[in-house]
């Protein structure tokens, strides 16, 4: 009888710490969302695959067709036997920059590139086509939620929330989140950031904040503020959509940490990660004007 209570007492001190931990804001053992990295030395421009991922495309098998979601998807291998989902869309461009900004300082992504232009056998040849790629060693499990996470009260979710409105991203449901089980670990990252670098809607009403929103128009971007207003310790962020109480304000202590990571991003990171996706030379500089003047701006509002 004692051993049991012996037992029973340790499963109940296991089940308080655990809980403990998520209310305290303390992660999981093996949760990933954020790590530190040097961020002055990654590479924008291959992105999280380096140059040791780049798909060989001079040959394509075409798998299938993808389901699900708005845009056209096929599942291809390429010619060194890597299997890869081809999203064709506009949404691939402004998708292949996010990813890029979100892995320069230090967030878990999916792998991806764009390649300006694809045959796919049997489906024809197709202008600026993201890959993005399915490595074996990595096994892609359930969909995580915004407002129920390992993650709850850290500065890293605080951070990546700053970071949709950053993007202007008005696609933020929670099946666009994805957990990449690999090495034992999971990571929490967002599987599609393509509603990004256009417009948010004008208002947090259902169905109609999806009027006057826009994806992947630099002038439309350019023309957006990142906050609205500060008020004590908090910041009101220019969010108006789809989830927008969770998205609608960060603390200054959350926008100053991530305000110290996106520092840490020269002119030509940014710039590299804009050149990935295949923007002109304009579209790239008023990007990289834009994504700099809203940097400014979360820096000034967290003082």
């Amino acid at each position: 009888m004692k051993k049991v209570c012996l037992i029973l007492t340790a499963v109940l001190l296991a089940l308080s710490a655990l809980v403990s931990a998520q209310t305290s804001g303390e992660k999981e053992p093996g949760a990933v969302m954020w790590k530190e990295v040097d961020i002055a030395s990654r590479d924008l421009y291959l992105g999280p695959g380096g140059r040791e991922m780049v798909p060989d495309i001079t040959k394509v098998e075409f798998v299938e067709e993808k389901e699900g979601g708005s845009s056209l998807k096929y599942e291809i291998i390429d010619a060194n036997g890597r299997e890869w989902v081809a999203k064709i869309d506009k949404e691939s461009q402004p998708e292949t920059a996010a990813v890029r900004l979100l892995w320069g300082l230090g967030y878990t992504t999916e792998i991806n590139y764009l390649v300006p232009e694809l045959t796919i056998p049997g489906k024809g040849t197709f202008k600026n086509v993201r890959l993005e790629a399915r490595p074996e060693d990595t096994d892609r499990g359930d969909r995580w939620k915004w407002d129920d996470n390992p993650f709850a009260g850290t500065k890293e979710l605080a951070g990546l929330k700053i970071m949709m409105v950053f993007f202007n991203n008005w696609d933020v449901k929670d099946g666009n989140n994805i957990i990449l089980n690999k090495n034992g670990k999971a990571h929490y990252a967002i599987s599609d950031l393509g509603a990004t670098f256009g417009q948010l809607g004008g208002n947090d009403l259902p169905i109609i904040w999806r009027f006057g929103r826009s994806i992947n128009e630099p002038e439309d971007y350019e023309k957006t503020d990142l906050v609205d207003e500060t008020d004590g310790k908090k910041i009101e962020l220019a969010y108006k959509g789809r989830k927008s109480g969770i998205f609608d304000e960060a603390t200054k202590a959350e926008a100053r940490w991530l305000v110290g990571l996106l520092r840490k991003l020269s002119e030509r990171q940014i710039r590299d990660a804009f050149r990935a996706a295949n923007y002109t030379d304009e579209e790239i500089e008023t990007y990289v004007g834009a994504v700099i003047e809203r940097i400014d701006e979360l820096d000034k509002a967290s003082r």
